[in-house]
């Protein structure tokens, strides 16, 4: 693998604190603690964290301060609230963990914010709304809210808004239920902004955001018999403005493009997406470390960014030979997948993301590294979201490992010295600035680019 070099692409400095304040500082982390999805919404001025305990945090960007003009606003904790309970299939016999799969928000229509979150089985449309005044002067109640004795009413008045400090409310709005048998990997909420998607390994439904008992199947691939189980699907995502278009990717590294104008179910792809394999390459881990673990369309709608264990790829929709470009993320692992198969790593699923203008594509790796791809200068640079490492306003050092076998030079890390415990799975990117949220197990690390910020 070529040097890291970190030309022309962000390296941002560390802008915030850990995920969540009430956090407990110490280095033993529960299980429940840990985020399991991250989603900016439509303008960034909003971001949303999932944990395996149910919960969701979101932080909202406060306005450029006044004595600093060129500062930009940080993102504080704007609203925490339990989304899912634990739960239990007593005709299966199964927990249903309470595990925030993913969070999608849909596009704002109003002064109140709205949010998809999913667990294995339910997936919960909240409001996020704010509230700075309350009513005063009622007739028939107190100041407490009690009744009064209507026999003491002897003049009417008119009941007026008052103000009170900022109160965030979060409301549940719909649960959508039951129509699940797997466990749902992915919701895309459609640009017509009046349905969504959701998938489980099996199955893709198309739900109506204001109907909650029905939702129609346009995806089934299981098979009459199980046991001709070959592939199961992975994820699953809308195309950005043309709402008949929706792609999904498959273990076996396949990417199918379906029109919904063609049927109403989509079995029949209207292109498949799949790169040949090289018989030499060919080993007993090709299929695990080929499986797609994320795809995303590209902002512009004419590419979709996809990521398997080792690469992440570029496709374009007018070509489904083989991708436009390939990066290699991490592939000094190559040598390593024998014990990475045995710990389990090797079938983590690492997501991916754009920036604003598709330019530059991230994704996560071990030992709380992230990977930038610049796609003009096919420039590359590894960074490392750590405390250790994340002083704030401190400028990001560009990491560098060094393959087994191969010269190390100063700085380097040794592949063998690699903490796999630690992994940036999820990673989001502002839809407008360099801006970028990386969860590394139960922090919450945002960065920006300082020369972005220096230009405002």
């Amino acid at each position: 693998m070529g040097e890291d070099t970190n030309d022309d692409v962000p390296t941002p400095p560390p802008h915030q604190h850990p995920h969540r304040g009430f956090l407990p500082d110490h280095n033993y982390v529960t299980e429940a603690d840990i985020i399991s999805t991250v989603e900016f919404n439509h303008t960034g001025e909003l971001l949303a964290t999932g944990d395996k305990g149910g919960r969701v945090v979101i932080f909202q960007r406060e306005p450029e301060g006044k004595t600093e003009p060129f500062s930009q606003g940080e993102y504080n904790v704007y609203s925490t609230f339990q989304s899912h309970e634990p739960e239990f299939d007593y005709l299966k016999s199964l927990e249903i963990e309470e595990k925030i799969n993913k969070i999608r928000w849909l596009p704002q229509q109003n002064a109140a914010h709205f949010l998809l979150s999913t667990n294995d089985k339910t997936i919960k449309l909240w409001k996020v709304s704010e509230r700075d005044k309350r009513p005063e002067g009622y007739n028939l109640k107190d100041e407490e809210g009690r009744i009064k004795d209507i026999s003491t009413v002897t003049s009417l008045q008119v009941p007026v808004l008052m103000p009170m400090d900022l109160m965030v409310e979060v409301s549940p709005r719909r649960v959508f239920a039951n129509a699940h048998t797997y466990h749902v990997n992915s919701i895309s909420v459609n640009s017509d902004c009046e349905t969504y998607l959701s998938a489980d390994d099996l199955r893709i439904n198309l739900w109506h955001l204001g109907i909650t008992d029905r939702s129609f199947n346009i995806v089934d691939i299981k098979p009459a018999n199980m046991e001709d189980l070959t592939e199961v699907i992975t994820a699953a995502e809308f195309h950005p403005f043309h709402c008949n278009l929706f792609v999904y990717s498959s273990s076996k590294g396949t990417l199918r493009l379906c029109d919904m104008r063609e049927q109403a179910l989509c079995d029949k792809h209207s292109k498949l997406f799949e790169e040949p394999e090289d018989p030499s390459a060919r080993s007993f881990f090709s299929e695990i470390i080929s499986s797609v673990s994320d795809v995303k369309f590209s902002h512009s709608g004419r590419y979709l960014l996809t990521r398997d264990y080792l690469t992440a790829k570029v496709w374009d929709l007018n070509m489904e030979n083989k991708p436009l470009e390939t990066y290699q993320v991490h592939d000094y692992l190559r040598s390593k997948l024998c014990s990475l198969y045995e710990n389990d790593c090797i079938f983590d699923k690492f997501e991916c993301a754009w920036n604003g203008s598709d330019s530059v594509i991230m994704t996560g790796a071990y030992n709380n590294f992230f990977r930038m791809f610049d796609r003009n200068t096919k420039r590359d640079v590894t960074l490392e979201a750590s405390r250790e490492s994340s002083k704030p306003r401190a400028v990001l050092k560009p990491r560098r490992v060094c393959a087994a076998g191969s010269k190390r030079r100063k700085d380097d890390i040794s592949v063998d010295s690699l903490d796999f415990s630690k992994k940036i799975l999820h990673t989001a990117w502002h839809p407008a600035e360099n801006i970028i949220a990386i969860a590394a197990t139960n922090n919450l690390y945002i960065f920006q680019d300082k020369l972005n910020s220096e230009m405002h």
